[in-house]
C-alpha cells in the first residue's frame, strides 16, 4: 500500500477515535459529486444520463464543503462528471485542504493541463486520473481519441510542477491478466504515479455498456492472474492488502458502503454511489434511515456481481485495524511503498 505515512497516520488516528466512541457507523471518505456534466461519454458510467437541466448545475462551494464537514470525514473523492467543469472547482479544493482534509480530485484530465495553474502542489491534496488502459484501450472505453495521450501529457505535467498523482482504473470482462499488467507496469514504471487504485466493474443500471461488467468468479481469477509473479508487491497500490487478497478471492467480505458515502447535488444518496434508492438531506439522516443490512451480495440481487473498491475497501480497512496481525502487515507495506 503506497499511501503517504502521514496519511495513513492521520486515518488510523480517526479510526480509534471512532472506536474510542463507540461508533459503529462512520465515513472514511466522501465521494463528492459537485456536478454531474462531463466532457466525455464513458461506456462505463451513467451520469451524463441526466436530464439537461440537471447537468447545467453546478453545486455551490459552501454547500459542497459543509457537506464534507457535516460528514467528518477524514477524506474526499471529488468526481462527478468532470469536476474540472466546475467554475469554482479550486475554491472547494482550496477550503478543504485549509481544513486539512485529504483531496483527491478525479478527472479524465481533458482539461487538466488548462485549469492546473489554479491549484497548488499540497500533501492533502491529489489529481486522481481515470486510466482503463493503453492507448486504444482506454480511448475505446471513454470513446474518443486521443484522450489517453492528453492524460499522460497533464500527468507528466502535474508532476513536473511537484503535484501527487495518482490513478483509477476500472477493469471489464474484455480485460486479461495482461491489459492489467501492461497498464499498471506502464503506470508504475513508465509515468511513476504516486499510487494506483484499481477496480472491477460495477452493473451500473444506468451504464450505457450494460455487456461487459465482470461477475464474482471472473474477477477473482483475473486478479489473481494479474497479481501473480510478484506484480502486487511492486505495484504502488492504493489499498489495503486485505482489499486485494478480497480481489483474489482469499478472503471474502461483507459490504460496508456506509464508509463511503455520496453526496452529489441530490443530497446523500442511499445507499452508495452505484445505486441510487433515493436521497436524504443530512448525514444522519442518510445513516440512521438507511436499512443498510438489506445491501450487499446475497442481499439485494443488484449486488450479486459487486465487487468494488466503494463497498469492499472500508471492510477490508475495518478488518485491518482490528487485527494486530494485518495492522502489521498494512504498516510493513506503508513503509515499503513509502521508501520505493
Amino acid at each position: 500500500m503506497a499511501m503517504p505515512l502521514r496519511q495513513s497516520i492521520k486515518v488510523a488516528t480517526y479510526l480509534f477515535e471512532q472506536k474510542l466512541r463507540k461508533r459503529d457507523k462512520f465515513p472514511l471518505i466522501v465521494e463528492l459529486e459537485p456536478l454531474y456534466a462531463c466532457n466525455l461519454k464513458c461506456e462505463g458510467c451513467g451520469k451524463i444520463q441526466h436530464p439537461a437541466g440537471v447537468l447545467k448545475q453546478r453545486m455551490p462551494v459552501a454547500q459542497a464543503v459543509g457537506a464534507v464537514l457535516e460528514s467528518g470525514a477524514p477524506m474526499v473523492s471529488i468526481a462527478g462528471g468532470e469536476p474540472l467543469m466546475h467554475p469554482k472547482i479550486d475554491e472547494i479544493v482550496r477550503q478543504l485542504v485549509a481544513r486539512k482534509k485529504y483531496v483527491f480530485l478525479c478527472t479524465n484530465a481533458m482539461l487538466l493541463r488548462k485549469k492546473m495553474d489554479k491549484f497548488k502542489p499540497s500533501p492533502y491534496f491529489a489529481f486522481a486520473v481515470h486510466i482503463d488502459g493503453l492507448r486504444e484501450r482506454h480511448d475505446e472505453s471513454v470513446a474518443k481519441e486521443g484522450v489517453f495521450d492528453e492524460a499522460v501529457e497533464a500527468i507528466k505535467e502535474a508532476k513536473r510542477r511537484g503535484f501527487r498523482v495518482t490513478t483509477n482504473s476500472t477493469f471489464f470482462n474484455t480485460d486479461t491478466p495482461q491489459t492489467i499488467i501492461e497498464v499498471l507496469n506502464f503506470l508504475n514504471d513508465d509515468l511513476k504515479v504516486d499510487e494506483m487504485m484499481i477496480s472491477p466493474a460495477y452493473a451500473y443500471e444506468k451504464a450505457p455498456d450494460q455487456e461487459h461488467f465482470l461477475g464474482v468468479e471472473q474477477t477473482r481469477e483475473l486478479f489473481k492472474k494479474a497479481f501473480s509473479g510478484g506484480n502486487r508487491r511492486r505495484w504502488r497500490l492504493n489499498h489495503s492488502p486485505l482489499f486485494l487478497d478480497f480481489l483474489e478471492g482469499k478472503v471474502d467480505f461483507p459490504c460496508t458502503a456506509w464508509a463511503i458515502p455520496n453526496y452529489s447535488l441530490f443530497g446523500w444518496q442511499k445507499p452508495c454511489y452505484l445505486m441510487s434508492d433515493g436521497y436524504v438531506t443530512t448525514y444522519r439522516e442518510l445513516i440512521e434511515d438507511t436499512d443498510w443490512d438489506a445491501y450487499g451480495r446475497g442481499k439485494d440481487p443488484r449486488c450479486a456481481n459487486c465487487m468494488a473498491h466503494c463497498g469492499y475497501e472500508p471492510t477490508a480497512v475495518l478488518a485491518t485495524m482490528g487485527s494486530l496481525k494485518e495492522s502489521l502487515r498494512a504498516a510493513r507495506e506503508t513503509v515499503s511503498g513509502n521508501r520505493g
